[in-house]
């Protein structure tokens, strides 16, 4: 069977909008955690985890959605997603909010390393994972000494 450039295009954005809905669910989970904080300890997961993966959010959203857009392909729909049960605890939530964020930049990077973006052609979407990877990579270090300083 022929592989159009069509095709690897459709490819590209289900796999791109697999890894921004992964993000999404570590948003959830984020705003869930702060939920269970104190204001001082809220504003420290704002700062260090939340904008961070709600920046790559909005970046991995908005490289999906003009890509979409540049190739009229359809729009995937994100939608909220769930963050799990509150009996999670801060922690738990931040656990969830850690793997999700590693499971979006696993298939990023395996979107990268496939060459499906450069095969397409398109820089500004080679330029947009790029740029979640970035703002996704720190997260499991910055959480893990988040949490360590929480149980103090």
């Amino acid at each position: 069977m022929a592989y159009t450039t069509a095709d690897a295009r459709q490819q590209l954005l289900d796999v791109l909008a697999g890894a921004t809905d992964e993000i999404a669910h570590a948003l959830a989970a984020l705003g869930e955690a702060y939920e269970l904080l104190d204001d001082h300890a809220g504003e420290i997961l704002e700062a260090e985890l939340f904008g961070p993966v709600q920046h790559a959010y909005g970046r991995a959203k908005r490289t999906h959605l003009e890509f979409a857009d540049r190739y009229e392909l359809p729009r995937h729909a994100f939608a909220s997603q769930s963050a799990g049960l509150p009996s999670l605890g801060t922690k738990g939530f931040v656990e969830v909010a850690v793997a999700a964020c590693a499971r979006a930049d696993g298939v990023l990077a395996t979107l990268q390393d496939s060459m499906l973006p450069v095969d397409v052609g398109d820089a500004d979407v080679r330029a947009g994972i790029s740029e979640v990877r970035e703002l996704l990579g720190g997260v499991r270090a910055r959480a893990r000494e988040l949490l360590r300083t929480f149980g103090r």
